[in-house]
């Protein structure tokens, strides 16, 4: 597979029934927890933020079933999770908004079906470290892979791509807290989605030196928020020249999203 290719099988739809009878819809991505490759054990968790997942009563996780150690995209495996936000461990900051959730008990109720399932976890080796972070340019392209508005691939269980830029430098942390902002368009259902700097096709450093053909990809973080215009959500009339007339009130995307810096997801980790 192809960068792309994969980084689909790295994220995973949650859908929630919330305590009030609403439903939603977030992003999260598979993460592995304290590796250790001598004897090739991990802690299989996936990530998203804490909002998708607070007060909801009764969550949906949908997995690819797998044959041969292949994918079989149309053949799929759900999980109905009761008293779901209690499953998830949270970031003990609560201006972080992160969460976890180890998913090793139902991969062996699956494995006891005798059903394979296929996803591909991230790990720590896709955390930039400083001398790669002092390589990055004020803007570089990203790519976010999530569920906007809950949309999704629902025959073949994918994800779907979303394209943009760094809106700030991502070696900054924006207003002094472990963040950046993006230029994306970024819609309720991303919330979750991993951030990835992505170049399957070369790219070029702060400092001048192009890599023809390399390849290159960091997990820069968490989506998490995004600014909005207010234009006229609430039905009201107001005074215009001429006329009274209703008018509709609505909350518009600015298309910027907000992102919580990968570094923040080892303190996850220590709450396993």
């Amino acid at each position: 597979m192809t960068i792309t290719e994969q980084l689909a099988y790295s994220t995973v739809r949650i859908e929630c029934e919330m305590n009030n009878g609403q439903n939603s819809c977030g992003s999260g991505y598979f993460f592995r927890f304290k590796e250790n490759q001598e004897n090739n054990q991990h802690i299989p968790v996936v990530i998203t933020n804490k909002h998708v997942i607070n007060n909801s009563k009764n969550g949906k996780l949908i997995f690819t079933l797998s044959k041969d150690g292949k994918p079989t995209d149309k053949e799929h495996f759900e999980f109905s999770i009761g008293n779901f936000e209690g499953y998830w461990r949270k970031h003990p900051d609560p201006d972080v908004d992160l969460c976890a959730m180890p998913i090793a008990p139902f991969l062996q109720v699956a494995e006891s079906q005798g059903k394979k399932l296929f996803y591909i976890s991230l790990d720590f080796s896709l955390i930039p470290d400083q001398e790669k972070l002092d390589t990055l340019s004020g803007m570089e392209e990203i790519v976010m892979v999530g569920y906007p508005n809950g949309i999704w691939d629902k025959v073949n269980n994918k994800p779907i791509y979303r394209k943009g830029v760094t809106a700030t430098h991502p070696c900054i942390d924006y207003n002094g807290k472990q963040e950046f902002m993006i230029d994306a368009a970024c819609f309720p259902g991303s919330s979750g989605s991993p951030v990835f700097i992505l170049n399957e096709n070369g790219y070029s450093d702060k400092n001048g030196n192009t890599y023809l053909g390399a390849k290159r990809i960091f997990l820069m973080g968490t989506l998490f928020a995004g600014p909005q215009h207010t234009a006229t959500g609430e039905i009201q009339i107001v005074d215009v020249p001429t006329s009274q007339k209703p008018i509709a009130v609505s909350s518009i995307p600015n298309n910027l999203g907000l992102v919580i810096k990968s570094t923040r997801i080892r303190e996850l980790e220590n709450l396993f």
